[in-house]
């Protein structure tokens, strides 16, 4: 019989919080690095990976812009991308909803559109050859200025035909949604929804703020909804999703370990919560890694891991016939594991 983590790990599913530049593993950066003549602070890929003990978000960040500094052209971004859609294969991902930061590369003297062309060429790629959905989601710095989101936003209008959504990422601590409620107002009136990342670090009236201020339809993160249950009521009512990363959450210390994340009494409370990666090349895992170790350290049900890859869907941005269509093939998988 399958185990469950077998079983958890093969489930078809969606990915719906995934920075695209945190899937870069070391090996690519070197590669990169030796095509574009950039020199990186590390000897090699075992010096990377030595590197991965975070204290907290922030010492992630530093090694997250240090590693981006070798993505340079188009096709180095195609690569990256096109790396993470096999993986993503490899783990049932149907349907993949993915961050980009255009600051990032932007503030080095690469252009928007360098970015843009090189992700979105590789997910039409990954539609005609994998079979994968996307929808691409461009994130706000929150370390940054307002005005700064603001002119990345005048940089995306050109674009807005390749863009499916925008979002907010980066370091929560003394960063609230509300800095940014201008410029998501913004962002609505161009017909897009929009995400925010709150209640990883940040406390749960980030959480409130996004829903409030930004209009969010969607919280990425959100673990720490559960120190106010007033707040846990209105997510289970609304059911609004939460799109959770459980080996991240451990790797930044959000929680201690596994077996004392939140997922499944929120799950058990009526959220809709969802399991996905974050960064992977970083914490640990994909995916189907998330979703195995899941299955090993908090021995949910076969149920409850068929619950979770189905709220994926109900979040994600498909319309009836992509969702059906992902519906039947979960439910087929179930069928045949039983």
């Amino acid at each position: 019989m399958t185990s469950l983590a077998d079983y958890a790990r093969g489930l078809p599913k969606a990915e719906l919080h995934l920075h695209i530049e945190g899937t870069l593993e070391p090996e690519l950066m070197f590669a990169l690095a030796r095509r574009n003549g950039v020199t990186l602070p590390y000897a090699d890929v075992e010096a990377v990976r030595a590197a991965y003990r975070f204290e907290d978000l922030q010492s992630f960040l530093d090694l997250y812009y240090a590693g981006a500094s070798v993505l340079r052209t188009a096709a180095d971004f195609h690569d990256l991308t096109w790396a993470y859609l096999e993986r993503a294969h490899a783990d049932r991902v149907l349907h993949t909803e993915i961050f980009f930061d255009p600051q990032t590369h932007t503030d080095r003297g690469i252009p928007f559109a360098t970015v843009l062309d090189g992700i979105h060429g590789a997910l039409e790629r990954g539609r005609r050859e994998l079979g994968i959905g996307y929808r691409l989601i461009l994130c706000f710095l929150r370390h940054l200025p307002e005005a700064a989101a603001e002119a990345t936003l005048d940089a995306a209008l050109p674009h807005l035909d390749r863009i499916d959504g925008f979002g907010l990422d980066s370091s929560e601590r003394g960063h609230p949604p509300s800095k940014f409620a201008r410029v998501f107002a913004r962002a609505r009136t161009l017909g897009r929804p929009v995400v925010a990342h709150a209640g990883e670090e940040g406390p749960p009236a980030y959480i409130t703020e996004a829903l409030d201020l930004l209009k969010v339809v969607r919280i990425d993160h959100g673990v720490r909804c559960v120190e106010d249950p007033a707040l846990v009521a209105r997510l289970a009512r609304e059911r609004m999703p939460l799109t959770v990363c459980p080996l991240s959450n451990v790797k930044l210390r959000v929680f201690p370990d596994l077996a004392a994340h939140n997922l499944l009494t929120l799950l058990r409370d009526g959220l809709c919560v969802t399991i996905n990666s974050d960064d992977p090349a970083y914490f640990g895992g994909y995916v189907g890694d998330n979703f195995a170790a899941v299955a090993e350290a908090l021995a949910p049900s076969r149920a409850e891991l068929r619950q979770l890859a189905d709220n994926s869907f109900e979040a994600a941005w498909l319309t009836a016939e992509e969702r059906a269509r992902c519906r039947q093939a979960l439910a087929d998988y179930d069928a045949a594991a039983t």
